[in-house]
């Protein structure tokens, strides 16, 4: 079994800091020699099951990312797929990319759960300026119609 053959350790002790309402940090531990081997890292991120969830968030998807390996604690950043004042569960592996394009790769670690920041004062200041440029060039709703007459409504239907 070649050095590149041999399998990785699984990531343990797996740590989420600097937490906002949109972006975190982790870092787990790994062997020198998996450090030095690792090529990528996936991170399987998802939405804590609650049992009085919030219906006006996105819908929960289970998030898989991938990641070129880089030095930890890794900056993971996303409003898209992070919400604010939400839970979450994380587990990470490690990956080496194969000359033939498959990975070897660890096993899961065990699953860490955190939850999200609220919005800071900048985000909100930053949405409702955005609310109150966008106010003044809204288009009244008569302008998306260019044929207002009844019967190009029953036309259109039929």
């Amino acid at each position: 079994m070649t050095e590149m053959d041999a399998p990785l350790s699984t990531p343990c002790n797996i740590q989420i800091c600097e937490v906002t309402c949109d972006s975190f940090r982790i870092i787990w531990d790994m062997t020198p020699e998996d450090t030095a081997r690792a090529t990528h890292f996936f991170i399987d991120l998802s939405r804590k099951e609650s049992r009085d969830p919030n219906r006006f968030k996105h819908r929960d998807v289970p998030t898989k990312l991938v990641a070129k390996a880089v030095p930890l604690p890794m900056a993971v950043r996303g409003h898209w797929f992070l919400s604010p004042r939400t839970e979450y569960c994380v587990a990470v592996q490690t990956a080496v990319r194969q000359p033939d394009g498959d990975y070897l790769v660890s096993e899961w670690s065990q699953v860490v759960e955190f939850c999200t920041g609220d919005y800071a004062m900048e985000h909100l200041q930053q949405l409702l300026d955005k609310a109150k440029g966008s106010a003044g060039r809204l288009l009244k709703f008569s302008v998306f119609y260019r044929n207002q007459q009844p019967d190009y409504f029953d036309y259109a239907r039929s």
